[in-house]
């Protein structure tokens, strides 16, 4: 079969946005914002138009910071202020310009955030629970959160559907909450993590509650179509610790999202999760690569990203097997700018340099030619 029949490179509807192709850069910490102001710099405005070049590409940004009280590090980006409104604005319409498409994705870190950090701008250290994050290297001194108050829970969903607000105000075409590798909505999702036995712990209902709050909030802000989730049920960043609830914690939270889907305007845009493959073998020991998100399906009709150890081949595959599916490309975004075409003319891939993903300026982030043939 030719690579241009296939449904990989088929378009595709994900909310209100029609993609050209079925290749998704899916969002990546680079730090290489404002350290004070969270304001997104000149050199992320390159970036982002070298990785959306080939039309109708979806782009998910880097997580970007809801809130002054939900910071994490310096040099991430924020979307609370008017400036950092201003600063993607000029981003979205770069990609606009080129034909593409852009969600932000909108973060609380909570525990997974440097604490002194937090402490140096008067705010206070969170989480679902006091649980700590004991194989965090930004706490080494043994920090134990706090846990969130009801009311302050309450401000968080606030401040999400408030970001959400200004994404759009600053172009966006959607945000995707993210709910993933170990920041503030998985610590609620989390049974290691979330020891509350109010109405946000206890059950898988209530730890789902915080999550679903968000989706509503927002879904009421911008309308369903443009918002997505970002889940990783298996992850164990951030000294996450998947147990017997996981499998029923996703599944109720998907349930969910679908019973929403089913209504008039309720269907989100799309659901992100993140693969976490595990290395294991078969029957007669040959080695496969196991994906334990395959029970995704079974509950969510919607369009499916997944993101994580796909190769071209695997990307092929799986798009033909699924009609409504998105494959996200992380690591190797970063390397080839041109990655579209990469995939689609089976073009060698590079190699990313892996010591300057957070080093802050242009090396390592925008010094990574395109693909030239050789003479």
């Amino acid at each position: 079969m030719s690579v241009l029949t296939n449904n990989l490179f088929k378009p595709i509807m994900v909310g209100r946005i029609k993609l050209a192709h079925r290749i998704a850069m899916a969002p990546l910490t680079r730090v290489r914002a404002d350290p004070e102001t969270a304001v997104p710099t000149n050199v992320m405005e390159t970036y982002y138009k070298q990785r959306s070049q080939a039309p109708g590409t979806l782009i998910v940004t880097e997580a970007t910071v809801i809130s002054e009280q939900a910071r994490a590090f310096p040099g991430v980006p924020g979307i609370w202020t008017k400036d950092q409104v201003s600063g993607w604005k000029k981003i979205t319409d770069i990609v606009h310009d080129q034909h593409s498409f852009i969600f932000q994705q909108l973060w609380a870190v909570g525990r997974a955030a440097k604490p002194n950090y937090l402490f140096s701008l008067g705010n206070d250290f969170v989480s679902s629970s006091n649980v700590p994050d004991l194989t965090s290297p930004y706490n080494q001194e043994g920090i134990i959160p706090r846990a969130l108050t009801i009311e302050e829970i309450k401000q968080y969903v606030k401040d999400f559907a408030q970001a959400a607000k200004n994404s759009i105000e600053a172009g966006f075409d959607g945000v995707e909450i993210h709910a993933a590798n170990g920041y503030l909505p998985h610590q609620f999702l989390d049974e290691t993590v979330n020891h509350r036995t109010d109405q946000y712990g206890g059950s898988v209902e209530n730890r789902a509650r915080f999550t679903l709050e968000i989706v509503d909030a927002i879904s009421e802000a911008i309308g369903s179509d443009r918002l997505a989730i970002r889940l990783s049920p298996y992850e164990t960043y951030g000294d996450m610790k998947y147990g017997p609830a996981t499998l029923e914690q996703y599944a109720y939270l998907l349930k969910e999202l679908e019973v929403r889907g089913l209504k008039s305007g309720g269907r989100l845009a799309y659901i992100h999760t993140v693969e976490n493959t595990f290395d294991a073998t078969n029957s007669v020991g040959e080695p496969i690569l196991k994906r334990p998100l395959e029970f995704v399906r079974n509950v969510w009709s919607g369009v499916w990203i997944r993101t994580q150890h796909f190769s071209r081949d695997l990307a092929l595959d799986f798009a033909d097997l699924d009609d409504k599916l998105v494959i996200g490309f992380g690591k190797m975004f970063i390397s080839n700018p041109d990655l579209v075409r990469r995939i689609k003319e089976d073009l060698p891939l590079a190699t990313p340099d892996f010591t300057k993903l957070y080093t802050g300026g242009a090396s390592g982030y925008i010094d990574y030619p395109e693909y030239a043939e050789k003479k």
